[in-house]
């Protein structure tokens, strides 16, 4: 038995596989900026369905935001390791597992927009980075949390449309909730990117539609035109913001002379497949 986890800063997608058998979970996503050991277990230990099974799992392979360096990668590695004690555990970037769900045999510039944003170069072997995510703070452009932070920014500097704001004022919002929540409270990142489902709802405003498309073309400068061949390597997209706005990415890509490949809102299932290709492969040459 072996687990295969694709998480984000807001939740994480699991696969358990049992020989033929194929078991799908959730939970919330683990971040090593955001989250400590003792956060990951909290929850582990929530999800009785992972409490019954972890005596029998071999391996775990979890791919995460924020998990870009060994020292971030022990924090979600030793906390994974003492509830599935009896697991190899390892620890990649979101971005390996991007790069795994994108790739279909040529190269391909590998981009995540969902609670955050990042890019990679992958040809099938090296997973390369050019340019480093920022973060909710300084980066993360076009996603949930990007166009959180302009919403909530916007609100408050009563810019956004009537229609947007009276729902917003029906949620409760207001200046004293929205600081505590964003300067107080732990997992700022998180809940500043709750707020993308209002941006959905409304996004055939004309405030909308500049928003998204000015925020997507911020992600393409800084993220798929820092690598040389971007015009002529395939773009593909993993994530929850790159699907629900998939038109306006596809048309700010083109008007930017970007060909747009897969645009995946679930990655897990196509990193299943790797993973198993990878397992296979090694019975092969055993």
């Amino acid at each position: 038995m072996f687990i295969v986890v694709e998480s984000g800063s807001t939740k994480a997608d699991w696969m358990v596989l049992d020989g033929d058998k194929e078991m799908a979970h959730n939970t919330m996503g683990f971040n090593p900026y955001f989250h400590t050991k003792e956060d990951v277990l909290l929850e582990l230990n929530d999800h009785l369905e992972l409490d019954l099974i972890k005596e029998k799992v071999e391996e775990v392979f979890f791919y995460g935001a924020g998990c870009s360096s060994p020292k971030m990668n022990a924090v979600i590695e030793d906390a994974l390791s003492t509830f599935f004690h009896r697991a190899e555990v390892t620890v990649d970037h979101d971005l390996s597992a991007c790069a795994y769900a994108c790739y279909d045999g040529e190269p391909v510039i590998a981009c995540i927009i969902g609670t955050g944003s990042n890019s990679c170069h992958f040809d099938g072997k090296v997973v390369h980075e050019e340019v480093p995510a920022l973060s909710f703070i300084l980066g993360d452009e076009a996603s949930g949390s990007y166009f959180g932070k302009a919403i909530l920014a916007d609100f408050l500097y009563k810019r956004v449309p009537t229609v947007m704001r009276d729902e917003l004022l029906g949620m409760g919002l207001d200046k004293d909730v929205i600081f505590e929540n964003v300067y107080k409270k732990s997992n700022a990142n998180v809940y500043i990117a709750s707020f993308m489902p209002v941006l959905i709802r409304h996004k055939n405003l004309d405030y909308s539609q500049q928003l998204i498309r000015e925020g997507i073309q911020k992600f393409i400068d800084a993220h798929v035109k820092c690598y040389d061949d971007y015009m002529q390597t395939e773009v593909s997209f993993v994530g929850s913001v790159a699907s629900l706005l998939q038109d306006e990415l596809r048309v700010v890509c083109a008007s930017n002379g970007i060909r747009v490949g897969n645009i995946i809102r679930r990655p897990l299932d196509r990193l299943v497949k790797y993973h198993k290709k990878q397992k296979q492969q090694a019975r092969w040459e055993m």
